[in-house]
């Protein structure tokens, strides 16, 4: 067995004393425990074991993305793995930890400091890999907002690996939006079976993708200013909702200082929408969550006390604060009435030239 066939069977755990003391059936599957860190490898794995399969990338070849740190870690991790030089370009919120683990594998690290219209940094560092794809002779852009392999690879790892785990006695799954891949794959996968499931979609304040205005978040690896053609349907998803910066990061605190489970932001998110949407249609099966990565990746920031002071996000991890957050989460939007915000001209614009583009 080599590295990357670690990859995925990732953990479902219960939250005991969370549970009971929200009144909630929630699990969490912990996609940490991937070797590379991250929920990220399954989706990268998938895209370059197919892109080899199909001659886009050639040995020794170059593997160019824009990631804002765990994709771009596992990429980075493959990279050595396989042989390949890798070039990731990640803007100003990726943290130093994220950033030294991808150099720690042998990448090169460029930082696009130029914002977008949108306010982030999501097409200004799209448009530079694609410019460097263009130049760079043997390289390949995996393209983990265009292309629509990231939800084919959670169709058939992640939401298989999670109805086989649970024998499919669950009442649903929630999951981060990030790029669509994952949130895309599971609602395809989970919609063509005969029981209903509940599949919950967690997005940012600031985030566009649902629609809404467009503006910076502190949350990492969540969200953009478009609905990712990963996501073939919005509503096979059945609810999605937004969460705050500040309760994400309390609520990634109170997990770890009550569960001992150390997840990144995102998952602080995530966690928060799938305890909420318990406490609405008390489940008797459990609902599970999808925590995407570790909050090792966060010791700068989401575990550092001084940062979270000069954020003016509080340092209390008890379990009273925790059911006030879940009490002032705002209403999702609510399946056939999601919000769709496809921008097919970004697919012309900013997505990678069409000799390295996936196609189907």
């Amino acid at each position: 067995m080599n590295i990357l066939e670690c990859t995925g069977n990732t953990p479902i755990v219960n939250i005991e004393k969370i549970n009971k003391f929200c009144g909630t059936n929630v699990q969490v599957k912990l996609e940490k425990t991937n070797p590379a860190g991250s929920i990220k490898d399954r989706a990268a794995k998938y895209i370059i074991d197919y892109a080899e399969e199909n001659n886009l990338l050639k040995p020794r070849g170059t593997i160019i993305e824009s990631s804002s740190g765990n994709f771009g870690i596992s990429l980075a991790m493959i990279g050595a793995a396989r042989g390949y030089k890798v070039i990731i370009l990640v803007d100003p919120k990726a943290t130093d930890v994220n950033v030294g683990l991808i150099k720690a594998y042998g990448a090169e690290v460029i930082v696009v400091d130029k914002k977008d219209d949108a306010g982030s940094y999501h097409k200004t560092r799209i448009q530079l890999a694609n410019e460097l794809a263009r130049k760079i002779e043997n390289s390949y852009r995996p393209d983990q907002c265009f292309n629509i392999l990231s939800s084919i690879a959670h169709k058939e790892t992640t939401a298989k690996e999670i109805f086989e785990q649970t024998q499919g006695e669950i009442s649903g799954v929630v999951a981060a939006v990030s790029t669509g891949g994952q949130i895309g794959g599971i609602a395809e996968y989970f919609a063509e079976k005969s029981t209903k499931y509940y599949i919950t979609c967690v997005d940012a304040y600031g985030s566009s993708i649902f629609g809404g205005e467009s503006h910076s978040y502190k949350i990492p690896g969540v969200g953009l200013s478009w609905t990712p053609r990963n996501i073939k349907n919005v509503n096979n998803i059945d609810y999605v909702y937004r969460i705050r910066d500040e309760d994400s990061y309390i609520a990634a605190r109170i997990l770890c200082r009550n569960e001992g489970i150390l997840v990144g932001v995102s998952s602080g998110a995530v966690l928060l929408t799938a305890l909420k949407l318990s406490q609405e249609i008390q489940n008797k099966k459990p609902l599970i969550a999808i925590l995407g990565d570790s909050g090792e990746r966060y010791l700068n920031t989401l575990f550092n006390d001084e940062w979270l002071k000069e954020n003016d996000i509080p340092l209390d991890s008890n379990l009273e604060l925790l059911y006030k957050l879940l009490s002032s989460i705002e209403d999702p939007q609510v399946s056939p009435n999601i919000v769709e915000n496809y921008r097919d001209d970004l697919i012309d614009s900013l997505s990678v030239p069409k000799t390295t583009m996936t196609h189907f």
